[in-house]
Parts: C-alpha cells; structure tokens; sequence
C-alpha cells in the first residue's frame, strides 16, 4: 500500500523523555481524526474579511455553517472505511465538526497510520506517545487534515498562580471580580439571554461553593452553571484547592459575578491535543447552548505543539469566528519566555491564533473606586508575569499592520508575525481575584482571570446589543488607531524581553478594558 506523510504531523522526543520501549499493543484507545471541509478557500476568505475589519456581513448560524463549511459526508466514508479495515470503528462522527472518533488498539492504530506508539517518560509524568510521521495511504491524502489523541500527552496547562496572602491580607490586596469590573466601567446589565462556554482540562466545580460563593458576594441566585462532557471527561473535582480546580472555580466565578444572568457552560475535555481541540469545536458547533463567547485559560508554547494541532486549532477559531462566536484565550504566566529555557521568546498558543482575542496580564492598584495605577504584571520573585510577544507561526493579521514591539533594551521592531496579547486586566495574584475553591477562600491571579474578564463583558455586550458582536480584533484596534482607544494604555513595566509603551505593545496588547468604551467600539 503506497504511503504518504500527513504534514504537519511529525512530531521529536524532547531532550527530558526517554523511551521505555512499545506501547501495549492491546492498550485500547480513542483518536480523533479531522476530515477535510468543503470550501474551505471560501472560509479563510470570510476569516480574512473579519481580520480586515469588514462586519458587514451577517454571522452564519451553525446549521448553515455545518452544511456549507463542514465535512462532505462521502469523505466521511471514505474515511470510515479505510478506519474499518485495519479493525478500527467509528464511534462518532459529526460533519459539522469535521470529526470522526476512532476506537481500537495500540496495534490497530499502529497499523493504521504507520506510527510506533511507545511509553514515554517525562519529568511531569508518563503518557502514550509517537515520533516521526503519520503516514496516510494515497486514497487518504488531502481528505484527512489531522490526527490527533494517538500521542496523550498533557498539552496545556492552565494559567493562573495564587497568592500567597493569608486570608487577614485579602480585603486589602485582593478584589471580588465585580469590584474589578466596576473599576474598569463595565456596562450595567447581567448578560442575560447570553451563554458563555468555558474550555477546562481537568478538575471540577462543587455546586455547594459556588452557591456559598455567589451568595457571599451579594448575588442571588446562583449563576446557571451546567457540566459537558467532551471525549468522557467529565466535571471531577479533584479536592486540591492548587490543582485543576482553582482553574474551573476561577473562571466560573468571574464569569458568573460579571455577568450573573448568563448562562454558564463548562465544557470538561482530557489534557490532550484531540480533547483540547474536541472541547473548543463542541462549544462553537453546540447548537443547544449556543455560546456567544468562549472563554480558554489553557495553553502551551508555540513550540510544543506539531503543525497539524496550530493548524486544526486556528481553523476552528475561523470557524468561531465566521458564526459569530467571540473567543478570549489567556496569554500566559511566564513571561516573555513562555516558560521555555532555551532562552528564546516564545509565546502561547492558542493566544497566539490571529482568530482569537489574546488576554495579557496587569497589577492594579486602586484607591475611592478608581484606579490609582496599572502596570505590566511582572512578579520578578515567583517569575510569574503577563505572556507576550511575537508568534514564530502565525503571520501579522491586517489590524496588527504598522504596529512595533519594544524590546525592554530599548529597540523597537515591527511586526513580522503575529503580536500577542491583544487587550489585558488585573492578572496579578497580589492584586487578583478573591474566590472559592473547594471550601476554601483564596486569592488567584494570572491571565487565566483575565479570560473569562473579557468574555463576562462581551456576554454584557451581546445582551445589550441583542445579537452577538463575534469577532472583536479588528474593531478594537481600529478605535485605538483612531484616538478614541477602549482601553487604558499600559506603559509602565515588562513581561521580560519586551517593555510597556504607549499604544500597543507586547506585555499588554491595547490595555486593559474601558467598558463603556469597548461597548461602544463594537
């Protein structure tokens, strides 16, 4: 059977792993295989209209989006098929999505895509995993797109850090996230009629907090927060107030205090690149919830990821995006470096999707409900500060054109890829969030806040203009280039290698939100 590389799909041991030789061959596994779209030239032209600034054009609703945009379900077949013989099964499949799920073993998937699936240990952990390519018989090229969940490699980590103010420090260093929404002069309203999705890769919510959380905060009833189940995860509190719970906790309870009357939806999926990616397509393809807005505080380097997921990712955010879907994706906690010793600038991804509203990290000071000072958050003790940069994947989108990113040296240079983040918010734990996660009460920060910040006031937005305002980049950038920016300038401080300025730079994208200006921007 003649064979050819799927591209985009090679994939190298890093210099911490070492091979302990083949996977089970018995080892059952799920893998989520992407199939080709039809039109896709024409998505990737309405994509780059709403890049450019042209909103004249209505949003798609899912059932027309899925039978233009999604896959033709003879590929479906075909795929199916050549699934079935090699022993494996298609236990799901959904055309809108462009997704079929693959059941079998170890040595069926092996056999399949011409892989050698090993054991794999790493210092954070051991998983399943592959190098070199997938390999596709000739029928198969061009019709599938990605393969993805033969490797279950954790592929994210969520950005939030907490503070280790004891709890008598709270009300003096901390806020309620209604307090910071005030500060930044969100519009009233509570977004109802609105559904706002969160994307979470582990750990879960307990009713109980939230309803002791909500109610200690002045708001009643408790925000409707329902559980998805993606790929058989499902919402598992793991008891750990440092665990994966402080990221869910976090994100519902600063969506739900600034926009209590929307509808929250968490939307739990496995710590893989196909659960990552099955989570965020189930949100924006859902057609019973119907989010307006997704909110994502998980992410990795750009350089930790292969081709084929930068590529699938980008292309459901085109697909968010042309339905009318808003996406605010955190930009990380580490700085300029993105975590990455090899002492180079990296940034995250999926912040760094030119189709996503990338959410960097301030300090902020406030004093008689004002803000007194915000600056870049840069905590040089812990190392945690705000994510941003230059992509090394994505090219300059047309509303980036012309912009510069300073180096904390002094030297300025335009833009020759994509510019991360857009906008920002508070993000430091000194001056974060006062939440709830299982029992206790604490103070988290990171971008992993800043997220769900953004989506709470596009959900307000959404519910006052009465229809969704989806894909946000361009309008903000063209209001700050005309002079009426919705944001406060940030320029004071560094992520790092790159320094604050005056308009947009690479710690703090345009600033943090002006609500009623931002309102009015869109």
């Amino acid at each position: 059977m003649a064979r050819r590389p799927l591209e985009g799909s090679e994939k190298r041991l890093s210099d911490q792993a070492r091979d302990l030789g083949p996977a089970d061959p018995n080892e059952r596994l799920e893998v989520t295989v992407l199939v080709r779209r039809r039109q896709g030239g024409e998505l990737r032209s309405r994509a780059e209209r709403l890049r450019g600034g042209d909103r004249s054009g209505d949003h798609m609703s899912r059932e027309d989006f899925a039978s233009q945009f999604g896959a033709d379900p003879a590929d479906m077949d075909a795929v199916a098929a050549f699934a079935q013989g090699f022993g494996l099964s298609a236990v799901a499949r959904d055309p809108g999505r462009r997704t079929m799920v693959l059941s079998g073993t170890v040595a069926q998937f092996n056999a399949a895509f011409g892989v050698d699936l090993r054991r794999i240990q790493h210092p954070e952990g051991s998983y399943r995993g592959r190098t070199g390519v997938i390999e596709l018989p000739e029928e198969m090229h061009g019709v599938i797109e990605a393969v993805l969940g033969l490797d279950n490699r954790p592929v994210a980590k969520p950005h939030f850090r907490r503070s280790p103010a004891v709890a008598a420090r709270v009300a003096a260093t901390s806020f309620a996230p209604a307090q910071i929404a005030a500060l930044y002069g969100f519009p009233g309203g509570t977004g109802a009629g609105q559904t706002v999705a969160i994307i979470e890769l582990g750990g879960g919510f307990t009713p109980g907090d939230l309803d002791t959380y909500f109610a200690n905060n002045g708001i009643s009833p408790t925000p409707s927060v329902t559980a998805v189940s993606v790929d058989q995860a499902v919402n598992q509190p793991s008891g750990g107030a440092n665990g994966p719970d402080g990221e869910v906790m976090l994100d519902i309870e600063v969506v739900g205090s600034v926009a209590p009357g929307a509808k929250i939806v968490v939307y739990f999926a496995p710590n893989t690149d196909a659960g990552f990616l099955d989570a965020i397509t189930t949100a924006a393809h859902d057609t019973v919830n119907k989010p307006s807005v997704i909110s994502i505080s998980w992410g990795g380097p750009e350089s930790s990821w292969t081709a084929q997921s930068l590529s699938s990712y980008d292309s459901a955010f085109q697909a968010a995006a042309v339905m009318g879907v808003t996406v605010t994706v955190a930009s990380g906690d580490n700085g300029s470096s993105d975590g990455v010793t090899d002492g180079a600038d990296h940034v995250d991804f999926p912040a760094s999707s030119p189709h996503v509203l990338a959410c960097g990290g301030t300090s902020l000071d406030a004093s008689g409900g004002s803000i007194s000072a915000e600056s870049v958050w840069n905590d040089g003790a812990s190392g945690g500060a705000g994510g941003g940069g230059v992509s090394t994947v994505f090219a300059t989108p047309s509303f980036q054109t012309g912009l510069s990113a300073t180096m904390t040296a002094g030297t300025a240079t335009a833009l020759a890829m994509r510019g991360v983040p857009d906008v920002a918010g508070d993000a430091d734990p000194e001056t974060g969030y006062n939440v709830r996660v299982d029992g206790t009460d604490m103070v988290i920060g990171g971008t992993s806040a800043v997220a769900p910040l953004w989506a709470g006031l596009i959900a307000l937005i959404n519910a006052a203009k009465g229809a969704p305002v989806g894909y946000v980049n361009a309008a903000l950038y063209a209001a700050a280039a005309s002079g009426a920016s919705p944001c406060n300038d940030i320029t004071q401080g560094n992520n790092g290698d790159f320094a604050a300025t005056p308009g947009w730079d690479a710690c703090t994208g345009l600033g943090s939100p002006k609500g009623a200006a931002v309102a009015s921007a869109l």
